[in-house]
């Protein structure tokens, strides 16, 4: 019923525009959800973690993937194909309800960025990114400063707080001359 694959940091899981073949269970690691333009642009548009599911979306509305999914850090995946999603559906009507309730909350998800995308400061955006970010990969250090390996390139961090990368690099320049945060390569410290 369930085939299990290990993916490796920039692995594509599924490619957007591609025939929906099933779903997939992220057992551990993060996966990026990308989407691409017309003209081979690409942004992250969400991040998925052990214990979600992704293409399901695909899946009940019978279309292709509207995005790819990448392996951010190496990933453990599940993969369940067509048919057993079916036979899983008509026996527990219980997994259907769960997976409207999932694609409500993703709806409630999706809204609430948008709202923080018109109503926030880009620097707040930034900031709430990385409070998300700092719970999967944040650790505090010897010295009580919290310390966040950052699983995404700043290009990628633009696109998911919905702005430029050199407007990034501004609020990022803005933190630091703070003394909010430091940012060194992919890693950011936070002293208090």
């Amino acid at each position: 019923m369930c085939s299990s694959d290990l993916y490796q940091p920039g692995q594509v899981i599924f490619y957007q525009g591609n025939p929906c073949l099933g779903i997939y269970c992220i057992m551990a690691g993060t996966v990026a959800i990308r989407l691409n333009d017309a003209q081979g642009n690409s942004a992250i548009v969400r991040l998925a973690h052990g214990g979600e599911t992704i293409g399901y979306r695909a899946f009940f509305a019978g279309q292709p993937y509207h995005a790819s999914a990448e392996a951010l850090t190496s990933a453990k995946v599940c993969f369940v194909d067509k048919a057993a999603v079916r036979r899983l559906l008509e026996h527990n009507p219980s997994v259907g309800l769960g997976f409207l309730k999932h694609m409500a909350d993703d709806l409630e998800s999706a809204e609430d960025a948008k709202l923080h995308a018109m109503a926030l400061s880009v620097r707040a955006r930034l900031a709430h990114l990385l409070l998300v970010l700092k719970d999967r990969f944040g650790s505090a250090a010897e010295d009580g400063s919290l310390v966040i390996e950052l699983p995404l390139s700043r290009q990628d961090m633009a696109a998911m707080v919905g702005t430029r990368p050199e407007t990034i690099a501004r609020a990022v320049r803005s933190l630091e001359d703070e003394g909010i945060a430091r940012f060194a390569g992919r890693k950011v410290v936070v002293p208090d």
